[in-house]
């Protein structure tokens, strides 16, 4: 047993949680390197709150992962128990029973990331087998619980995370993705549950799923990471450190709600952010990044905010509010840049352009290859190509066909790790022409050359860096322009003039021109 104790802990093997392939969309694992990182951040503000004291040499202090799925998470804290609590309990046999049956605990997602959390923390897929280093445990599940949930059906939907019913409701053994810890009406009684009337956790931590396996997928699917983040706070921990999406920042579906709260909730004490695609999480993408933060029951004050790339620390750390906007600025060195420009207080161009679908028409609208022989027939700018569609097919905004238009794409992105563009080069649309769903109409006026001066505002980097603000996703809708002054067009307005407009420094310049590549206007015929 002590052979298998030292082993367990030496860490002299490769670690195959490095390596592990995630199970499906909503079970992304965390590298051993970052649940490291998360920790030591819930160390450090231990540390700050208790006089400089150590966690890990506290026998006391308990831990929860709601939703683990490797056991990373309860694995290193458990190393960390093991060599903080050495001077304590010198006993290693001792020491590593006490600290599996009385500090480390876990709420395994599904029965397959049960079996593997228990595999990685106690050596043996049951915690009261032969092969496992905790000799206290008498079931096979230890402090690494699971009992499998049904959804809650009404009217098509669970009414606890919204799953489809034609999608999940499975026969029976079958999994369901009805996590424990989100369908409960109160989740201090599945606590009472899993482990006993009066259990209550001092740090909380964990990767929730991020969405349903439900059919959806990337930015569409329905998000429930939300939902975990809710029900851990309402179990009242001292600490709590979650991986999320960062698309909750300034979009994702149906989080207006979750914004606002987390924007709003100042014991948010630190925010991590990984902007880059595959950073955090290599192999994985995730649109928009990821990021975690550190909520601490007893911080009423600013977030330290922190950008990460290349796993590395960029630009300076600032203590920030987080509601200082309607969405999160994810780069501190924005924030002045933004207060400038809201300084004036002029219009937003959120208010010109259109929403989606602006004369009716579908994406799959496919129209004529030709107008001949058409009535009345509009130009139709449609999924790159070009169609034809008489006057009378047109079902909204009919009085646009004859204005000259600025269209842009209403999705705008590509595979590269690091968005650089923002916004797709504008079309002018002159009268007699339209367009399907595919565009928005970002801008409508009396005269080609207002039209032309648009397009060139648009393709600056002053413009699309404010726009970048507020692009957590692909999608390039109207309010990702709500940053963007809608200034007049009745002259040209180029770089120049509009740092010198909004006083920027050379600095602040730097750092618009290292966000956003040029966008050149195209050569007269090029593009749809």
């Amino acid at each position: 047993m002590a052979d298998r104790l030292a082993l367990a802990f030496r860490g002299r093997n490769p670690d195959v949680l490095t390596c592990i392939a995630d199970l499906s969309n909503d079970e992304v694992f965390t590298p051993p390197s970052l649940a490291n990182q998360m920790l030591d951040g819930i160390a450090e503000a231990w540390a700050a709150g208790h006089g400089g004291d150590n966690i890990w040499a506290d026998k006391t202090v308990t831990f929860l992962d709601p939703f683990t799925k490797s056991g990373v998470f309860l694995r290193e804290i458990t190393k960390r128990l093991v060599d903080g609590l050495e001077l304590k309990m010198p006993d290693l046999r001792l020491r590593v029973d006490h600290i599996l049956t009385k500090q480390v605990f876990g709420i395994a997602i599904t029965e397959l990331t049960a079996l593997l959390a228990r595999r990685s923390v106690y050596c043996s897929k049951w915690a009261s087998g032969e092969h496992s280093i905790c000799r206290q445990f008498v079931d096979d599940a230890g402090n690494i619980w699971f009992e499998p949930r049904q959804h809650s059906w009404t009217g098509g939907k669970c009414s606890y995370c919204g799953a489809s019913q034609k999608a999940l409701d499975r026969a029976e053994g079958s999994e369901t993705h009805a996590y424990a810890l989100i369908h409960t009406d109160n989740p201090a009684d599945l606590i009472a549950e899993a482990f006993g009337e009066d259990m209550q956790f001092d740090v909380i931590i964990g990767n929730p799923p991020y969405q349903l396996d439900d059919g959806g997928h990337g930015a569409s699917a329905r998000p429930i990471y939300q939902l975990f983040v809710r029900a851990a706070k309402a179990l009242d921990p001292r600490f709590l450190s979650m991986i999320t999406p960062s698309r909750w920042f300034a979009g994702g579906k149906g989080l207006d709600d979750f914004r606002d709260e987390m924007l709003k909730d100042h014991r948010v004490a630190a925010l991590v952010d990984y902007p880059k695609l595959y950073d955090a999480f290599p192999g994985v993408k995730i649109r928009g990044g990821v990021s975690y933060f550190l909520w601490e029951r007893d911080h009423d004050g600013p977030c330290r905010v922190q950008t990460m790339l290349d796993g590395e620390p960029v630009g300076t750390p600032a203590e920030r509010y987080l509601d200082g906007f309607d969405v999160l600025v994810r780069q501190n060195e924005a924030v002045p840049i933004l207060q400038k420009v809201q300084a004036r207080h002029e219009p937003t161009l959120d208010e010109r352009v259109s929403s989606r679908k602006p004369f009716g028409l579908a994406t799959n609208f496919v129209g004529e290859v030709s107008g001949t022989g058409m009535n009345n027939p509009v130009r139709l700018f449609a999924n790159q190509r070009i169609a034809w569609v008489e006057r009378d097919g047109i079902s909204v905004n009919t009085d646009w066909v004859d204005d000259w238009k600025v269209l842009t794409t209403a999705v705008q992105g590509t595979s590269a790790a690091v968005e650089t563009m923002f916004l797709s080069q504008p079309i002018i649309a002159g009268p007699g022409e339209a367009c399907t769903e595919t565009y928005l109409v970002a801008g409508r006026f009396a005269s080609r050359a207002e039209a032309e001066r648009y397009a060139a505002y648009l393709r600056t980097r002053f413009v699309r860096f404010l726009i970048s603000l507020r692009k957590a996703t692909q999608h390039a809708t109207r309010d990702v322009y709500s940053f963007v002054p809608d200034l007049p067009m009745d002259r040209a307005w180029d770089e120049s003039d509009l740092y010198a407009r909004y006083q920027l420094t050379d600095d602040q310049i730097a750092l618009i021109e290292a966000t956003v590549k040029p966008m050149l206007a195209p050569e007269p015929g090029e593009g749809v």
